[in-house]
């Protein structure tokens, strides 16, 4: 197996930190957008999509700022997905800024991954 590539995308959002936190920390938020449901025991939190499971590991946790997990399959390596939220101090801009991992050749496929998630997540904020 590869080594996977790390690469961060940025997304714009009409929303607050405050509200965007929520949806990418709690397994409520997060079953809106990212997976059919979430459900979290601590620090390990389980993604259900139609058939599947995947568990990850709740690694950094800060508030209205950074969230950032790592899938079970992951452990031992220094893989991970990340949700970061920056404000633009002058302009009050929010972006969320995703960083994952990545095989090269699943790179694009990945990226358009994120696209469609994030679309569906700025329609659940309304802030497309």
């Amino acid at each position: 197996m590869s080594a996977k590539k790390s690469f961060s995308i940025e997304y714009d959002f009409h929303a607050s930190p405050q509200l965007l936190f929520q949806y990418l920390s709690t397994p409520s938020g997060l079953s809106e957008w990212f997976a059919d449901n979430v459900n979290s025991r601590g620090e390990r939190f389980t993604f259900i999509w139609d058939d599947s499971e995947e568990n990850a590991l709740l690694l950094q946790k800060k508030n209205y700022d950074k969230v950032r997990f790592q899938w079970e399959n992951d452990e031992g390596a220094d893989y991970y997905f990340e949700f970061k939220i920056q404000v633009d101090e002058i302009t009050k801009d929010v972006s969320l800024i995703i960083t994952d991992f990545s095989e090269e050749d699943e790179l694009e496929e990945s990226k358009m991954l994120w696209d469609n998630l994030v679309s569906d997540l700025k329609q659940v904020l309304g802030a497309s």
